[in-house]
């Protein structure tokens, strides 16, 4: 197997290994023997691979058995006298000081190894990244800084042509139009078309919505109008076949699972601008390996990258082993350099979605930028705003997560100087989501999160029908956040388009009616909740017909009014809700002060309604938020830096029902995570507990992206 594996990576041109640091015991041993890792020899195809002589690539130690002698950040050795600085924090950890000055430039103040909350910082000054000759190692044991021209500089000229050649293999000759797409997978390709329309009924195995509905009080008394009566609607996904089928953990592999769930098609679009250089790319380039390994064969990826100009690095192929493999050669290959043209990206990222010719049944754009766009969006003869954004997507697409031909842009702003209103915004008219990756180290968490959401795609084109039952009943709202949603004329009927769901996440509208006064019966019917919506997996659309049907009593007289915890919570959601649009606005007009009133008073009343008194874990996490958002705006550089971003992920959040990232919280624990499904929490738990998911994968990545070994993350 061994060698096979090898004979593939010189087909491939995978020996991609980078400048591994030697540890003390091999500085030791160096004078008899030469370093493993600087070992190389020409083949008969032209490319350079390790000599017989060496044992392959050899990884730091691990600072687990080590950690007196090893970084914990970077993995390599810590010894005085290198002219390296250490610095020690609180904890008694140690730390080169220029990976941990790196790492809380971004805001991280907590302790890597035993996440100890530190009272005092290291700060590094501008100065220059080269010390004794060798290029500053990130945590990753990448070299900063152009990292790939330091690599190619120090290889043998060969290894030189290979990798130029390696780095441009994919984006010579970039065609005009993308239609050079990989063909679906045959397993999971069916006729486009009109699928037949079935009642949920029809089949008993079919993956059905379920809806509940809940009414502010259940009585109201015959002689007594009641104006804005409440009524929640509650839709919630169904399983995975793969959940129902088994007892899923997150070890198994892609390619077992595929089977169960709706293939992909996945544009990432990358910012690789100077900005991004050193341990921002190096965590990038491992966060898009984590991606690539835990797609199957029947997904498909293109990699995007932007700068001063967008370039398409990876055309859309499937995630086979060879496809895996080739898109981390691709990956691998990216430089940072230039300015930041997002809208560039942008283009070319929906470009790529528009011309293929395939189409796999779920499909989304994942944006990631740490700066703001430098470029503007330009017209015919003069340019526009920047802010322009909605002028990339194309005519054909339907936004804000309405029915038909959709493409979601999942935006990451990275870091404390990306431009969080713009990729709110860019998010939210595509109905994406905005996640804000404050600590560099959250990264692939927080993709991690965001796939686990893309891979369990069950629900597609889900439509919400509301019909008034009574005939002097009329709908007096619908409240959906950001989802679309409309009231006939005549106010008997309402619809919401929600769009796609993930398995086993869940909704929730509030409908308010004005109950008239009806004397003629104890019981009163006041609506219809039905739905519409296709299976994925069989391309067949579903009805549910009177999924439910809401009901109050209506006696002579009744007792002490109770209000409805579920109501009541969603009340409480939709309040912080507008509470936190209300204070990013006073915020952006410079009135910090009227943004904290705004929050805090939101924050009381929330605390005591019934549903937070009797701990409700949603509404004790809105209080939570509230509070960190007033934190986040004791300064205008604060806001700036953190608590503009912060906000709009909350908002993007609360608007869609659907988890975003911040900072830390796709830790499953944080009370944050109260849209986070099951498939998130898996895929989050995947990335914090290992690389990649199984130890053969884990082998052959590592040759070829040059990872260190898998570690457990501390928590």
């Amino acid at each position: 197997m061994g060698s096979k594996w090898r004979k593939a990576k010189l087909a491939l041109g995978l020996n991609m290994c980078l400048y591994v640091p030697p540890t003390d015991v091999e500085q030791r041993d160096s004078s008899s023997s030469p370093s493993p890792a600087r070992l190389f020899s020409r083949s008969s195809h032209g490319s350079i691979t390790p000599t017989p002589s060496s044992s392959g690539l050899r990884l730091p130690a691990s600072p687990d058995s080590n950690n007196k002698r090893t970084c914990a950040i970077c993995l390599t050795a810590m010894k005085t006298g290198q002219g390296q600085a250490i610095f020690m924090a609180e904890c008694s950890h140690s730390f080169h000081f220029h990976c941990i000055a790196s790492n809380v430039k971004h805001g991280n103040q907590i302790c890597p190894v035993c996440r100890a909350k530190w009272k005092e910082i290291p700060f590094q000054r501008p100065v220059s990244d080269v010390t004794r000759g060798k290029p500053r190692m990130s945590a990753l044991g990448w070299p900063q800084d152009d990292a790939w021209m330091t690599v190619l500089r120090r290889l043998p000229p060969a290894r030189t042509d290979a990798n130029r050649h390696i780095s441009s293999h994919y984006q010579a000759n970039e065609p005009a139009i993308f239609d050079d797409d990989e063909d679906l997978d045959p397993q999971h390709e069916t006729a486009e078309g009109n699928a037949p329309t079935k009642d949920a009924g029809d089949l008993n195995s079919v993956r059905t919505v379920e809806v509940f509905t809940y009414t502010e009080v259940s009585a109201v008394p015959k002689s007594v109008p009641y104006d804005n009566f409440t009524i929640l609607i509650h839709l919630k996904a169904p399983l995975t076949s793969g959940r129902q089928n088994r007892n899923w953990n997150h070890a198994e592999s892609p390619q077992s699972s595929q089977d169960s769930r709706t293939p992909v098609d996945l544009v990432t679009v990358l910012d690789v601008s100077g900005s991004m250089s050193g341990t921002k790319l190096a965590l990038l380039k491992r966060a898009m390996g984590f991606v690539i390994q835990n797609l199957g064969p029947s997904d498909r990826l293109s990699v995007i990258a932007f700068s001063s100009t967008a370039r398409r690095h990876f055309p859309l192929r499937r995630m086979t082993e060879t496809g895996k493999l080739e898109a981390l050669q691709a990956v691998n290959s990216l430089v940072s350099s230039g300015g930041t043209n997002i809208a560039e990206g942008l283009r070319k990222g929906f470009k790529v979605m528009v011309d293929r010719k395939w189409k796999n049944p779920v499909c989304s754009i994942i944006l990631l930028s740490d700066g703001q766009d430098t470029y503007t969006i330009s017209g015919t003869s003069t340019t526009r705003p920047r802010a322009d954004y909605k002028s990339l997507l194309p005519t054909s697409i339907n936004l804000n997560g309405g029915t038909g031909f959709c493409i979601p842009v999942h935006a990451f702003g990275f870091g404390s100087d990306h431009d969080a209103a713009s990729m709110h915004s860019i998010s939210e008219i595509s109905g994406g989501t905005f996640s804000f990756i404050e600590a560099e180290g959250v990264i692939q968490d927080a993709f991690a999160q965001c796939i686990g959401g893309l891979l369990s795609v069950v629900v597609q084109e889900l439509q919400v029908k509301v019909e008034c039952l009574h005939p002097r009943l009329e709908i007096g709202s619908i409240q959906a956040g950001s989802y679309k949603s409309s009231i006939m004329a005549n106010a008997i009927m309402g619809f919401v388009d929600v769009g796609d769901l993930y398995a086993e996440e869940e909704r929730d509208f509030l409908v308010t009616v004005n109950i008239p006064v009806d004397g003629t019966s104890d019981e009163m019917s006041l609506l219809k909740v039905s739905c519409t919506y296709r299976d994925p997996m069989t391309k067949g659309m579903m009805t549910l017909e009177e999924a439910s049907q809401v009901k109050i009593q209506r006696p002579e007289i009744t007792g002490t009014r109770v209000v409805s915890m579920e109501v009541d919570k969603q009340r409480n959601r939709l309040r912080a809700a507008e509470a936190m649009a209300e204070a990013r606005a006073a915020a952006e007009n410079g009135d910090l002060a009227r943004a904290v009133c705004v929050l805090e008073s939101c924050g009381k009343a929330l605390s005591e309604t019934a549903s937070t008194r009797a701990g409700d874990r949603l509404c004790i996490a809105l209080c939570a938020e509230l509070k960190e958002m007033q934190e986040r705006m004791a300064s205008q550089r604060v806001y700036e830096t953190s608590g503009r971003a912060y906000i709009l992920s909350g908002l993007s959040s609360h608007s869609w029902q659907r988890a975003t990232a911040r900072g830390d919280s796709t830790d499953s624990t944080n009370l944050m995570q109260a849209y986070q499904t099951p498939s998130m929490a898996d895929m989050v738990t995947q990335s914090q507990t290992m690389v990649f998911g199984t130890p053969s994968s884990q082998r052959k990545l590592r040759q070829t992206m040059s990872f260190p070994a898998a570690r457990p993350r501390p928590r």
